[in-house]
């Protein structure tokens, strides 16, 4: 059985090396340049529109629907994960302070890609009959390039990788930090985030965004809070912070009384990959949740999916970013989720750590819901219907990976996750760039509008039916 494990593991970090190698890496931020360019870049031309759009969308345009600000909550519920605190301080620790400077960069990229891609799951999904809608890339795929095998092959893939694996991972963070800071039993903390899980996911779709609309908001908002006063109360520090982190994004920079130095491509390297992983623009994530938004023209969604970003990376992740820097810990050899505690510890106290675990906790869990909307989703594509028993199933499924996940670690499963997941972003970007055509001629059908006077642009369902591949629909 050792046998066999190793060479699975072999096959699969070959795998992975392959696909998050560097042609990952320029293919995502290639597709959000692209996309940037051809809609003109909306990412500054609306930047305080997208404010405006996104507060507009906490109310909801028709009773029993998803509001846009509910899909925005729940994409960011799986958007905003472990990766916002333990991922930053790892990106620093490998690629340096100018690792910060390309993760703004990649953010501003991204945004275009997201932009693509909920204009697409909005275009091409489908009504569940219950006053809500399913969407995303495998439906994209299908209803609009007319390739089911490769809706089939993005639906498992985001299933097995998200749903499942990555939901492992996130227990797996949470049990640990719990242990860690509070000595808690890792068994008891499984047990409460299933509890709290269940509660949730039992209630489909609207209960998840419910829940998300509420928890996410604030806990970013508070951690953004705990940055604010960092900054605030070493403010004589952030020129000289802020000067570090341009000028180590261009060339080699000592850190840490000379103890490190980094170079541009590592800068480039780890702030790229930090960027496009926490964001996940462009993995065909998101577009599950932004397709369920109640909204009178799918432009506007994308509006909404943008803030998605500059939420996760430009406010969380350089959140993280400053409290580790004005800390001076970078050099103190940790790295990860115990860097993070570190540098906080430095600068509010003891309380710091806790306060740490509480946010990662709280991150973590609302990237379980997320992550697990995603596989209902999905699994509703491959086997149309689903629901009932098999639904029932599925959900007990998860909760056992969280379990699972908490009482484990298996470095293998942990590959397998990566490898799913870079076969979705690989398919997904195929699909986005075969579709630039409908997601610029649907933005541009939005510009239009709402150059002419329109407040709330609304789309002609006619427009919106001739790009699909199916008829009657």
């Amino acid at each position: 059985m050792e046998k066999e494990q190793s060479l699975l593991m072999s096959f699969f970090t070959a795998c992975n090396g392959v696909l998050w190698g560097w042609l990952m890496i320029w293919l995502l931020l290639g597709t959000g340049v692209y996309y940037s360019i051809r809609l003109g870049f909306p990412q500054f031309r609306y930047f305080f529109y997208m404010f405006k759009v996104t507060l507009g969308g906490v109310r909801g345009e028709k009773k029993g629907g998803i509001t846009s600000f509910q899909a925005l909550c729940t994409g960011l519920a799986a958007q905003v994960g472990t990766g916002n605190l333990a991922g930053v301080a790892s990106a620093l620790v490998s690629g340096g302070p100018g690792a910060i400077f390309w993760m703004w960069m990649t953010a501003l990229a991204g945004m275009g890609t997201i932009m693509a891609e909920a204009i697409l799951g909005q275009v091409f999904r489908v009504s569940k009959g219950d006053g809500t809608y399913r969407g995303g890339p495998a439906y994209y795929i299908e209803r609009g390039l007319g390739q089911r095998w490769m809706g089939i092959l993005f639906a498992f893939s985001i299933t097995v990788s998200m749903a499942l694996i990555f939901n492992a991972v996130q227990t797996n963070s949470i049990a640990a930090a719990a242990s860690g800071a509070f000595g808690a039993d890792k068994a008891l903390v499984a047990a409460v985030v299933m509890a709290l899980t269940g509660l949730v996911i039992f209630g489909g779709l609207k209960r998840i965004a419910r829940v998300a609309e509420i928890v996410v908001p604030v806990m970013a908002l508070l951690y953004i809070l705990v940055a604010l006063y960092v900054v605030i109360t070493h403010i004589t520090l952030l020129p000289s912070i802020l000067h570090l982190i341009v000028t180590s994004a261009f060339g080699v920079r000592p850190v840490a009384g000379g103890m490190l130095g980094y170079t541009v491509a590592m800068a480039f390297r780890y702030g790229v990959a930090r960027g496009l992983f926490s964001n996940e623009a462009g993995m065909g994530s998101t577009p599950n949740a932004n397709a369920t938004a109640e909204v009178n023209h799918p432009a506007r969604q994308g509006f909404v999916a943008m803030m998605g970003v500059f939420v996760d990376t430009i406010l969380i992740c350089t959140a993280t970013a400053a409290i580790i820097l004005l800390s001076g810990e970078i050099g103190s050899g940790k790295t990860g989720i115990e860097l993070t505690q570190l540098a906080l510890r430095a600068s509010i106290g003891e309380i710091g750590p806790t306060l740490i675990t509480i946010a990662l906790a709280f991150f973590a869990w609302t990237s379980i819901l997320g992550n697990y909307y995603y596989g209902e989703s999905n699994l509703g594509y491959i086997f149309p219907g689903f629901g009932g028993m098999a639904l029932l199933i599925f959900r007990f499924i998860v909760l056992g990976m969280l379990l699972f996940g908490a009482l484990s670690d298996v470095p293998l499963v942990w590959e397998m996750a990566d490898f799913f997941n870079g076969i979705m972003a690989l398919v997904n970007l195929v699909a986005i760039l075969l579709l630039s055509g409908v997601a610029c001629k649907v933005y541009s059908d939005y510009v239009k509008r709402h150059k002419a006077g329109e407040s709330d642009p609304k789309v002609d369902p006619e427009f919106l039916k001739g790009f699909s591949k199916q008829k009657g629909v």
